[in-house]
C-alpha cells in the first residue's frame, strides 16, 4: 500500500534515516524502524503500520526559517514478505527488446520461407517441362535433402539427433504420408499450371476439418464450418474456369491436400515429448521418405525412360538443365527445413497465415514468370479461396 506521510516533531527525528551532513546529493533507501500502531489509522496519526517501512523517494527537502526544522515529504509502502520487494528503479527494458528481436527473427524465417518456396516452384516447374518425370523428381529432391543433412552433421555444422527404433517407428507414417503428398503435388504441377496447383492445395483446410471430424471425432465450432464454403467455392470456381485443365493434374493436387493432412496428424502425436529439433525432424523424415519411394519410382517410370529423357532435356536446354535440377533439389529441402524450423518459434495460427500468404506470393509470382494465361473469373475463385483460408485459420483460434 502506497501511502503519503509528513514527519511531525512528535513522531521521530528525520537523522533516523538521513546522514547528518545538511547537504543531501541523493536520496537513499533505507529501512525505518517498526513503529506500532496506536490508533485506527486515522488522518491525523503520521504512521500507521506494524511492518516495516522502505522509504521510496523522498521530496522537498526543506529547513524552515522560523523554527531551524526540517521537514520532510516521503513516500513509503508497507513490506510484505509474501512477496517480493518492488523498487521503483528505471532499468533498461530487456523483456521488451527479447520480444523485438524475436518478431524480427520471426519475420527473417517468414520473408526466408516465402522466397525459397517461389524459388522452388520456379524451377521445379522448369524441370518438369523439360523433363517430365514427376517420380524421379521428387527423389531427387529428397535425396539432395537427405546429402546436405548428412554433411552438415559429419562436418559437425549441425548437431546430430539422438534417436532409437521408438522415434522411427512413429516417424514411418509420417513418411509415408509426405511420400505420397510430395510425389502427388509433383505430379499435378507436371500437368497443370503452378498457380492452379496451389490454387486447389489452398483448400487443404477442407479436407483437415473433414478428416479431424469423421475419421478422429473431433467437433469444431460453427465458425470453423462456415469457412470452408469461400474454401471449397473458390476451388471450385477456379477449377472450372481454368483454360489448361487437366484432370490428373487436379487429382494429384487432391491427393497432395488428403495426404498433407494425415502428415500433419501424424506429425503432432509423433512429436510429442520429442526432444528432436525441426530441422532435423525434417532431415530423418527426408531420409526415411526417400527409403520408401526410391523402390516405387524405379518400378512407375525406370532407369531406360530416365535415360531417354535425361539426354533429351540435356540436348534441348544446354548445360542449364543440370543447374535446374540441382536447384529445383536443394531449394525444396531449404524451404521445407525452414518451415519445420518456423514452426519451433511461432504458433500453428501464425503459421497457417504464413502458409496461406506463401500460396500467395507463388501464385502470382508463378503467373508472371510463366506468363499463365488467368480470366479474371478464375483469379476471383483463387482471392474468394485463399479468402477463405486465411478466415479458417482465424476461426479455429
Amino acid at each position: 500500500m502506497i501511502s503519503s506521510i509528513k514527519h511531525s516533531p512528535s513522531s521521530f527525528s528525520s537523522t533516523d534515516f538521513l546522514p547528518k551532513k545538511r547537504s543531501i546529493t541523493r536520496p537513499q533507501f533505507s529501512t525505518l524502524p517498526i513503529i506500532k500502531n496506536v490508533h485506527n489509522g486515522f488522518p491525523n496519526q503520521s504512521l500507521s503500520s506494524e511492518k516495516p517501512l522502505h522509504v521510496a523517494s523522498v521530496e522537498n527537502l526543506a529547513i524552515l526559517k522560523k523554527t531551524q526544522q526540517r521537514k520532510t515529504e516521503c513516500q513509503a509502502y508497507e513490506a510484505d514478505r509474501s512477496r517480493p520487494l518492488e523498487i521503483n528503479i528505471e532499468l533498461p527494458d530487456d523483456e521488451a527488446r527479447l520480444e523485438a528481436a524475436k518478431r524480427i527473427k520471426i519475420g527473417i524465417y517468414f520473408a526466408t520461407w516465402w522466397a525459397l518456396n517461389v524459388v522452388f516452384n520456379i524451377y521445379n516447374k522448369k524441370v518438369l517441362n523439360a523433363f517430365p518425370f514427376p517420380w524421379l523428381t521428387s527423389t531427387l529432391s529428397l535425396a539432395a535433402g537427405s546429402l546436405m543433412m548428412l554433411i552438415s552433421w559429419a562436418m559437425r555444422i549441425a548437431d546430430a539427433p539422438k534417436t532409437d527404433f521408438e522415434f522411427w517407428k512413429t516417424l514411418f507414417p509420417v513418411a509415408v504420408a509426405h511420400t505420397i503428398g510430395h510425389v502427388a503435388a509433383t505430379v499435378s504441377m507436371s500437368k497443370v499450371a503452378v498457380s492452379f496447383t496451389h490454387i486447389i492445395k489452398s483448400g487443404e483446410p477442407a479436407f483437415s476439418v473433414l478428416v479431424s471430424r469423421f475419421l478422429l471425432g473431433e467437433a469444431f465450432p460453427l465458425p470453423v464450418y462456415l469457412s470452408l464454403l469461400p474454401i471449397i467455392g473458390g476451388c471450385a470456381l477456379s477449377a472450372m474456369t481454368e483454360l489448361n485443365f487437366n484432370i490428373t493434374g487436379f487429382m494429384g493436387a487432391m491427393i497432395s491436400n488428403l495426404a498433407f493432412v494425415f502428415r500433419n496428424i501424424f506429425s503432432k502425436k509423433g512429436m510429442k515429448g520429442n526432444s528432436v529439433s525441426g530441422m532435423n525432424y525434417y532431415a530423418c523424415l527426408s531420409m526415411l521418405s526417400l527409403l520408401i519411394l526410391t523402390p516405387f519410382a524405379i518400378a512407375v517410370e525406370g532407369p531406360q525412360l530416365w535415360a531417354v529423357g535425361w539426354q533429351k532435356a540435356v540436348s534441348q536446354i544446354g548445360p542449364n538443365f543440370v543447374w535446374w535440377v540441382v536447384a529445383q533439389s536443394v531449394f525444396y529441402h531449404l524451404y521445407n527445413q525452414v518451415s519445420y524450423m518456423s514452426l519451433d518459434q511461432i504458433s500453428p495460427l501464425t503459421f497457417s497465415i504464413g502458409n496461406t500468404m506463401k500460396r500467395i506470393s507463388v501464385i502470382v509470382s508463378s503467373i508472371i514468370i510463366f506468363h499463365t494465361p488467368v480470366q479474371p473469373v478464375n483469379a476471383l475463385g483463387a482471392a474468394i479461396a485463399i479468402l477463405g483460408t486465411f478466415l479458417y485459420s482465424q476461426a479455429k483460434q
